[in-house]
C-alpha cells in the first residue's frame, strides 16, 4: 500500500514543484511505483512531467467535484516514468464548488484509497497557500515534506506552517506527521544558510534530510524540456541530489515499516 506524501510549504519559490517531480522520477528510478497528484491550478508540475496540460481530458477538479472516477484521469508521464493526476486552471473551480459540499475535506482522500493499493509512493504538489486543495492534500496524506530555502522569510513561513499542520491533526487527520524538512536551493558560501541549517538541525533533528539541494542550472531547465532533471541531465547535481533523497525517503520508510511491524508482534 502506498504512502502518500503532501509536498507543501506555504511560502511559495521554495522549491516545492521541483521537488514533487523530481524525487517522483527519483523514485520511478528505484523501480518503485509512483503516482504524483498536482493540486495546483498552475499546472507546473503537470507540464514538468511531460503531461501537456492544455491538451488532457479530465484533470484533479474531476477527481475533487467526483465529475470522474480517478482511475479515468490518471495519465501515464512516460518519460518521467511514473503516473499523473494533471492539473490545469480547471482546478481552481473545484475550490468554489466544494465550498457547501459535505466532508469536502475528504474527496483525495477518499478517491485515493481506490487506487493506493496500486503504488509504491504518492506525491502530492500543493498549491503555495492554504486553501481547500491543502487541506485536502493534508487530509489525504501520511506524512509531509516540507521544502524550504535556508534564510529568514523561510523560518516564518515554517512556523506558519507547522501551526496549519497542528490544526489538521486536531480536526481532521489525527496521524498526519512530518516526513522531513528538504533543505532546497542550497549554497553552503553564504554564511546565513549554513546558519538557518545549523538552526533547522538542532530544532528538527533527523526530520531534517541529510540530502540537499543545491543551486542547479539543470534543475531549472528541465522543466522547458517538460522532463525531471534525471531524465534531462542524470549526471548534473540537481538530479544526482534528488537520487540521494530518494534513498532517503525508501530507507525511512522501510524503517518505519519494521518498527511498525515489530510494534504489533
Amino acid at each position: 500500500m502506498a504512502r502518500i506524501f503532501a509536498v507543501t510549504n506555504q511560502k511559495g519559490g521554495v522549491g516545492k514543484t521541483t521537488t514533487c517531480v523530481n524525487l517522483s522520477a527519483s523514485l520511478a528510478a528505484t523501480k518503485r511505483k509512483i503516482l504524483m497528484v498536482d493540486l495546483d491550478p498552475q499546472g507546473n508540475a503537470t507540464m514538468g512531467s511531460g503531461v501537456d496540460k492544455n491538451e488532457v481530458n479530465k484533470t484533479a477538479y474531476d477527481v475533487l467535484t467526483k465529475k470522474a472516477d480517478i482511475n479515468e484521469v490518471i495519465v501515464r508521464a512516460e518519460e518521467s516514468g511514473f503516473d499523473v493526476i494533471p492539473a490545469n486552471g480547471d482546478v481552481t473551480a473545484a475550490e468554489v464548488e466544494l465550498l457547501n459540499e459535505i466532508g469536502r475535506e475528504h474527496r483525495l482522500r477518499l478517491a485515493l484509497n481506490k487506487v493506493r493499493e496500486n503504488y509504491d509512493f504518492i506525491l502530492i504538489d500543493c498549491p503555495p497557500s492554504l486553501n481547500m486543495l491543502t487541506v485536502n492534500a493534508l487530509s489525504a496524506s501520511d506524512s509531509v515534506i516540507i521544502p524550504m530555502q535556508c534564510e529568514y522569510y523561510a523560518l516564518e513561513g515554517l512556523a506558519a506552517l507547522m501551526n496549519t499542520i497542528e490544526q489538521i491533526r486536531e480536526t481532521i487527520n489525527p496521524s498526519l506527521e512530518i516526513e522531513g524538512i528538504l533543505r532546497t536551493m542550497y549554497d553552503p558560501r553564504n554564511s546565513l544558510t549554513r546558519d538557518v541549517s545549523s538552526q533547522l538541525q538542532e530544532y528538527f533533528g533527523d526530520q531534517v534530510y541529510g540530502s540537499v539541494i543545491p543551486r542547479n542550472i539543470r534543475l531549472a531547465e528541465a522543466p522547458s524540456y517538460g522532463l525531471p532533471a534525471l531524465k534531462y541531465d542524470k549526471g548534473s547535481k540537481g538530479a544526482l541530489s534528488y537520487l540521494a533523497l530518494a534513498g532517503e525517503v525508501v530507507r525511512k520508510t522501510k524503517a518505519k515499516a519494521k518498527e511498525k511491524a515489530a510494534a504489533l508482534a
